[in-house]
């Protein structure tokens, strides 16, 4: 038995404490427990809600090392039962010296005397303590099999060693008890995000599909950029945070009102109400034309002007892009004035909705499109309200600053290439990408993929997007459909 040291104790301490691989952890526990005892084998079990399940298993002198670190372990777990040394271990929080399996009682030892047979072996003396976390439940046992003299031979554990192993025992008791509290930290975290955005898209026919999408490119295209020859790599620490950022980016639309983030026509919400009075008006026209049959002519001419108008205005309200031809023509028929229920005298048009037909491109006046352009603003003030720390610090930063471009046009903040990193360069791409290709917008048909490559294209000339990223983007594939 080799001494231990304070300062050997305290410098596994460090190791394990810096050692972010619990798997690691356990297998250096395992092997720093057998170096001191100098002993032949040894197994590490994980406590599971009905058994344990084994972890580490070594035999030196048969060079047998199966481990959850190597991917291959295959032994079945051991049932809680009183029959089985590991098991009375854990389950009694008790510790176990047997100086030889073969005379002891009270165990089931056949496990160990089968591999014995089968493996030209002989299991004798055995030492088993339970691992402890810091509120002292047992969450795993260490087994170590065969300690030898200096001459190698096999001799009883001693008793005088328990104390130390425990106390290595210990170590990776807490540091697997600090595994499990960050596990289940992160997947609360995962599953905030996963509802978070399931709200974002189904809050919205329009999005449907969007961030799930979006988080499908990254993961493909970093898989794949971690694989090629490239100076830029996304260390595995940043992997996750950035595919969460995809997954958050648009958190802050869940506080845009839907009838502007959805609104699929220049009128929007206000066309019903226009409707109604264009209806109002033909009614009241035909009233005039019965109680003033001398005006008939020139009521219907005016009731030709309103159809035509409306025509118009029905034709151009759902129109991609409106020529200036037609936006004087819809400044025009706005004037024509038509009657209320209330025999009032108004425009076609008031000053709202002919404010919403002016608009040239797209569906949004300049007001709405600063509401749908907040969303950036808010995703950034929602998720710094989650104090994202560590490896996930720069979640917020990346999620929300997607809709800014590399020569300031962008928004909320007009950064340009000098700020921009390449992280939410990428992470524009895909969100611009997926935008022009979605084939679950109701309001347009998908883009064909070369004619949205020949956008992004474009936006590279103009200086917006970053040409070398969107280069690696085309060539990494991760554009396609699943199982393309």
């Amino acid at each position: 038995m080799k001494e231990m040291t304070k300062e050997r104790l305290m410098q596994i301490a460090i190791a394990i404490t810096a050692e972010k691989d619990i798997n690691v952890v356990l297998e250096n526990i395992l092997t720093e427990a057998m170096d001191f005892v100098n002993c032949d084998g040894g197994t590490i079990y994980v406590v599971k809600p009905d058994c344990l399940a084994f972890h580490t298993a070594i035999t030196r002198s048969k060079n047998f090392f199966m481990g959850k670190n190597q991917g291959n372990m295959t032994l079945p777990p051991v049932p809680f039962s009183k029959n089985h040394v590991c098991a009375v271990c854990a389950m009694d929080d008790r510790r176990i010296n047997i100086p030889d399996v073969y005379e002891a009682e009270g165990f089931d030892f056949s496990g160990a005397k089968k591999y014995d047979e089968m493996n030209n072996y002989r299991t004798k003396s055995m030492m088993v303590l339970p691992m402890e976390d810091d509120r002292g439940k047992v969450i795993g046992v260490l087994q170590l099999i065969n300690a030898m003299d200096d001459h190698g031979e096999i001799v009883p554990f001693p008793t005088e060693a328990e104390k130390t192993v425990y106390a290595l025992n210990s170590l990776a008791g807490v540091s697997l008890r600090n595994k499990k509290l960050t596990e289940q930290v992160k997947d609360l975290l995962h599953s905030f995000v996963g509802v978070m955005a399931t709200a974002i898209d189904t809050r919205s026919p329009y999005n449907a599909n969007h961030t799930k999408n979006m988080a499908r490119y990254g993961e493909r295209f970093i898989t794949w950029l971690n694989a090629q020859d490239y100076d830029w790599k996304f260390p595995q620490e940043e992997i996750d945070p950035y595919i969460m950022s995809i997954w958050l980016h648009d958190v802050g639309k869940l506080v845009i009102p839907l009838e502007i983030m959805d609104k699929p026509d220049r009128m929007g919400d206000r066309m019903d109400a226009w409707l109604h009075k264009m209806d109002i008006a033909a009614l009241m026209n035909r009233v005039a034309i019965l109680e003033h049959p001398e005006s008939a002519a020139e009521v219907e001419a005016l009731q030709k002007k309103m159809d035509e108008a409306k025509e118009l205005i029905l034709k151009s309200n759902t129109a991609g892009f409106l020529p200036n031809e037609t936006l004087e023509a819809i400044r025009e028929a706005a004037t024509i004035m038509v009657t209320t229920a209330e025999n009032e005298q108004v425009p076609l048009l008031n000053a709202d909705e002919l404010h919403a037909m002016q608009i040239q491109k797209g569906t949004l006046t300049a007001e709405e499109r600063d509401i749908i352009q907040s969303h950036v603003v808010h995703t950034h003030r929602l998720l710094n309200e989650v104090h994202f720390e560590g490896d996930y610090e720069m979640v917020p930063a990346w999620a929300s600053a997607h809709h800014e471009f590399l020569d300031g046009s962008g928004y909320p903040n007009h950064e340009t290439a000098d700020t921009i990193p390449k992280e939410v360069r990428l992470l524009t791409i895909l969100d611009v990408y997926d935008a022009l290709t979605a084939e679950d917008r109701p309001y347009k048909p998908p883009m064909p993929i070369e004619k949205a490559f020949g956008i992004l294209d474009a936006m590279v000339g103009e200086g917006k997007l970053d040409g070398e990223i969107l280069q690696m983007f085309k060539d990494s594939e991760a554009w396609k459909k699943e199982g393309v």
